[in-house]
C-alpha cells in the first residue's frame, strides 16, 4: 500500500470510534462539510444550476469542458440518514468535471424524519424531471456511493414497476443493498475497514425501515424486537435491491473496496445482475475502504478512466457539434478575404487593475457555451461555406503588437474569434462573418460579467446586453434575420464610386490606431447645436477632413470623386430581431466636391437628410431583399464553392468597398450596470481597416467619454492630422493616444 494511502487509513482507523459514536446531527454537519470541500476544489471547472423539483432540491453540475449529451442522477450516500445539497454537490462536482458530463444531483428525504419509501420516492421525481426537460433514458446514467447505490437499483426496479424505460448504465461505489447486513465481511472485515462499523449500519438501517424514538432528550432510531419480522421488512426489494428480480437491469459498473465491511454486497450483487441476464463489470480495489473512490486519491485515479469509458459506451461521448449556415450578410466574408486581409473587428475591455489570467479562461469557459452562433468555427461545404460549434474553447492569448492582426483561414477553420490579455485589458477579435459589432458587444459584456463574478464574487445583473451564462440560447439569438425580414421589392445597387486614398502599406502588416477620447456630454451638446445626432456630426466632421485629404493628394477640381462614409445600420433597432447573428446595412451620406465647396453646416445638413432618407424600414427592407434575392436564385444555389468563391471574389474587388471612402461604425452609449462600471474603466470598439482601402473608423461611448478609433495600415498619417485639426476648429475637446512606431531615418 502506498505510503500516503498508509497515512490516510491510520487517520480514518483513528477516527472510527468518534464517527461510529458520534450523533446524527455531528455527523451531518461533517458530511456537509466534506462536500463544500470538493465543491471548492472544483469550482473552477463546474457550474451549477439550483433546481427545484416541487418541493425537492435539486442542482444540475455542468462542466465547463463538456462533452457528452448524457446527463448523471447522483444520488449521494450517507446511511439514508445524512446529506445535504453541499454534500450532493460534491461528488457530482467531481464526477462533472472528470467525466465531462452534466449531474443531476438530488437532496432526498433523510431518515429517521421522512421513512421508507420517502428517499426512493424523490429519486423518482427527480428522474422524471430530467424526461420532462429533453433527456431520453437512454441519456441517462445512474451513479451513487454507498445508500446511494442502493438507491440506483431501487429506482430501476420502482421505474420497471410503472412500465418505464430503463437508464442507459448504473454506476455503484460500495453499494448498500443488503440493509438486513447478512453477508459474511460484515464480520470478517470490520475491524479492518477504517471507516464503518456494522453497529452504525444497523443504525443507518433501523432509522430508514422504522424512524425514530425520543430517549432521553436524544433522537435515536426505532428497533424491531422480532429479528425475523426485522429481516422481513429490511429483505424489500426496493429497500434491499440484493433481493430484487434483478434480470434485465442496465449495464452496470460497481467498484468496492477489498477491506470494507460492505464488500459482499458488491459481490454478491454483481452475481445476482450476471445470473440474471444483465451487464456487470466488478472492480475490488485491494487494501481499501469504503466509497474509497471519493478521497480522490491518486493511485486510483485509473478509475475514472474506467468511469469515462463506461459513459462513453453508453451515451454519446462526444457532443454533437452544432451547426449553421452563414447569414445572408456574411456569405462574402469568406470569399472575400486574401493573403493580407481578414474582415475581422475588436472590443476590448480595460480594468482598473491586471487581469487574471487563469480566472478569464474560467470566464471564457463559461460564457463560450452561452454563444453557440459565435463560439463557431468557419467550415467549407459543397456550396457554401457554414458555421460548426467549437468543440472546447480556445486558449486566451497574448496581445498583438498591434490591434486586429491578420486571422489566418486556417486559424478560422479552427476558431472564428480570438481572446488577448494584455495587463489590464482583455480584447475579443471576431471574423466578421460570426457577427457584428452590437452581438460581438454583447459576448463581450457578458463574458467581463462573468470574469467579475469568478474574480470578486459579485453579480453583474443581466439585461442590457448581459446574457445569463446558465439560460440556454434561443433560437431567435441563432436566426438569420436578414431572411425574415427581407422586402418584396429589391432596391437598386446603383452607385457612384468615391475618393480612396492612397499610400504605402506597411511591410510586415503593422497597423497603427489612433483613439479621440471626447466628452461624450460635450459631442452631445455641439451635435444639437446643429440639430443633428451625434453620428451625423462624426460623419461630417470626417467627410469636411477627407475633402481636405483630397485637395492636397488631388490638385484639379474636375479629377476629385465624392466624399462619402459608410454608415452601418443596427436593424434590431428597426425590426423586432433578437438575433445574435449579423444584422446590419448601411448609408453611405457624402457630397461631390466638384459641385462646389461646403460649409460644416451645410454638410451637416445634407448627411441629416441623406441618412434620414435612407435609413427607414422600408428601404432597409429593399436593401435586404437585395441580397436574399440573390442567395435564392436556383442557379447559383447550385454552383459550387470554388466557383461561387471565383464569382463574390471579383464582385466584391470591382463593388464591395468603392461606394465609400471608409466606414464610421458607432455602437453609441453603452450602458452597463453598477457592478460592471465599478471594475471596467473603459470599452473599446476597433474595426478593421477596409480590404482595399488603408482607413477605417469606429466608436462608442463608455462611463461618459466617446473612444472614437482609426485605424490604417498605411506608414504615413494622412486622415488623423485632418481630423485632429477639424475637431480643434469646432471647438471639441480631446486627448489622442496611438500605437504609432518609432521610425529611424
Amino acid at each position: 500500500m502506498k505510503k500516503k494511502n498508509a497515512l490516510l487509513r491510520s487517520q480514518l482507523q483513528l477516527l472510527k470510534p468518534f464517527v461510529s459514536g458520534c450523533s446524527l446531527a455531528t455527523a451531518r454537519k461533517w458530511q456537509d462539510k466534506i462536500g463544500d470541500l470538493m465543491v471548492n476544489i472544483h469550482k473552477n471547472y463546474v457550474d451549477t444550476e439550483e433546481i427545484k423539483v416541487g418541493e425537492i432540491n435539486c442542482a444540475m453540475q455542468i462542466p465547463r469542458d463538456e462533452i457528452s449529451t448524457g446527463v448523471i442522477l447522483y444520488l449521494h450516500g450517507g446511511g439514508y440518514t445524512a446529506g445535504n445539497m453541499s454534500y450532493a454537490k460534491g461528488f457530482a462536482s467531481v464526477l462533472a468535471s472528470k467525466c465531462g458530463i452534466r449531474v443531476f444531483c438530488v437532496e432526498y428525504s433523510l431518515a429517521p424524519e421522512h421513512v421508507f419509501p420517502g428517499a426512493l420516492d424523490d429519486c423518482l421525481e427527480a428522474y422524471g424531471y430530467l424526461l420532462s426537460n429533453g433527456f431520453e433514458p437512454s441519456q441517462i446514467i445512474l451513479a451513487g456511493e454507498s445508500a446511494g447505490g442502493g438507491l440506483c437499483y431501487a429506482l430501476c426496479e420502482k421505474l420497471r414497476d410503472k412500465g418505464r424505460t430503463l437508464p442507459a448504465g448504473i454506476i455503484a461505489i460500495s453499494p448498500w443493498v443488503d440493509l438486513t447486513l447478512s453477508g459474511n465481511s460484515y464480520v470478517t472485515n470490520e475491524k479492518q475497514d477504517p471507516s464503518m462499523t456494522k453497529s452504525r449500519l444497523k443504525y443507518f438501517a433501523d432509522a430508514y425501515a422504522y424512524g425514530a424514538v425520543r430517549e432521553r432528550k436524544k433522537i435515536c432510531p426505532k428497533k424491531n424486537p422480532d429479528t425475523e419480522d426485522d429481516i422481513r421488512v429490511k429483505s424489500d426489494p426496493k429497500m434491499s435491491p440484493l433481493f430484487a428480480n434483478l434480470e434485465k437491469m442496465p449495464p452496470s459498473l460497481v467498484f468496492v473496496g477489498g477491506d470494507e465491511i460492505l464488500l459482499d454486497d458488491s459481490v454478491r450483487l454483481h452475481g445476482k445482475l450476471l445470473e440474471g441476464g444483465s451487464e456487470s463489470e466488478l472492480h475490488i480495489a485491494p487494501d481499501m475502504w469504503h466509497a474509497y473512490i471519493l478521497y480522490g486519491l491518486k493511485e486510483h485515479e485509473g478509475d475514472f478512466d474506467k468511469i469515462r469509458k463506461f459513459i462513453k459506451q453508453r451515451v454519446p461521448a462526444q457532443k454533437k457539434l452544432r451547426w449553421m449556415g452563414l447569414d445572408n450578410a456574411a456569405k462574402i466574408f469568406p470569399a472575400a478575404r486574401s493573403r493580407n486581409w481578414s474582415n475581422v473587428f475588436r472590443l476590448s475591455a480595460t480594468f482598473f487593475e491586471s487581469i487574471d489570467r487563469e480566472v478569464m479562461q474560467t470566464a471564457l469557459d463559461v460564457t463560450v457555451r452561452r454563444f453557440p452562433s459565435i463560439a463557431v468555427r468557419v467550415k467549407t461545404g459543397v456550396f457554401w461555406y457554414y458555421l460548426e460549434e467549437i468543440p472546447k474553447t480556445p486558449e486566451i492569448l497574448d496581445e498583438k503588437p498591434y490591434p486586429l492582426a491578420r486571422m489566418p483561414f486556417r486559424d478560422i477553420r479552427k476558431c472564428a474569434f480570438r481572446v488577448l490579455i494584455y495587463d489590464k485589458r482583455i480584447a475579443v477579435e471576431f471574423f466578421h462573418a460570426l457577427t457584428d459589432g452590437n452581438g460581438g458587444l454583447v459576448f463581450l459584456k457578458t463574458l467581463v460579467s462573468e470574469y467579475i463574478y469568478q474574480k470578486y464574487s459579485v453579480k453583474v445583473p443581466t439585461g442590457d446586453g448581459i446574457l445569463d451564462r446558465l439560460e440556454e440560447p434561443s433560437e431567435d439569438e441563432m436566426e438569420d434575420s436578414f431572411v425574415k425580414y427581407a422586402g418584396d421589392v429589391p432596391a437598386s445597387r446603383a452607385d457612384t464610386n468615391a475618393y480612396r486614398v492612397l499610400g504605402k502599406r506597411e511591410e510586415d502588416g503593422f497597423k497603427t490606431n489612433t483613439t479621440f477620447i471626447i466628452d461624450s456630454s460635450e459631442i452631445v451638446k455641439e451635435a444639437k447645436k446643429y440639430g443633428v445626432t451625434v453620428t451625423a456630426y462624426i460623419v461630417s466632421a470626417f467627410i469636411v477632413a477627407m475633402i481636405r485629404v483630397q485637395d492636397k493628394k488631388v490638385f484639379r477640381r474636375k479629377k476629385h470623386k465624392p466624399i462619402k462614409v459608410l454608415v452601418p445600420v443596427n436593424l434590431r433597432k428597426m425590426f423586432p430581431s433578437k438575433t445574435l447573428r449579423n444584422f446590419i446595412l448601411y448609408a453611405t451620406p457624402g457630397v461631390d466636391p466638384r459641385l462646389g465647396d461646403y460649409t460644416f453646416p451645410e454638410i451637416c445638413e445634407i448627411v441629416k437628410n441623406q441618412m434620414k432618407l435612407e435609413i427607414t424600414e422600408k428601404h432597409m427592407a429593399s436593401m435586404i431583399a437585395t441580397n436574399v434575392n440573390s442567395e435564392k436564385n436556383p442557379i447559383i444555389k447550385v454552383i459550387p464553392l470554388f466557383l461561387k468563391n471565383v464569382v463574390m471574389k471579383l464582385i466584391f474587388t470591382a463593388v464591395g468597398e468603392r461606394k465609400s471612402c471608409f466606414s464610421f461604425s458607432n455602437l453609441g452609449v453603452v450602458n452597463v450596470p453598477e457592478e460592471f462600471l465599478r471594475y471596467v474603466e473603459r470599452l473599446d470598439f476597433v474595426i478593421g481597416n477596409q480590404a482595399s482601402a488603408p482607413y477605417n473608423t469606429s466608436a462608442l461611448t463608455y462611463g461618459g467619454k466617446m473612444y472614437l478609433n482609426v485605424i490604417r495600415n498605411i506608414s504615413e498619417p494622412v486622415f488623423e492630422p485632418e481630423i485632429h485639426a477639424i475637431l480643434d476648429e469646432l471647438g471639441i475637446a480631446h486627448t489622442v493616444e496611438s500605437n504609432t512606431r518609432e521610425r529611424r531615418e
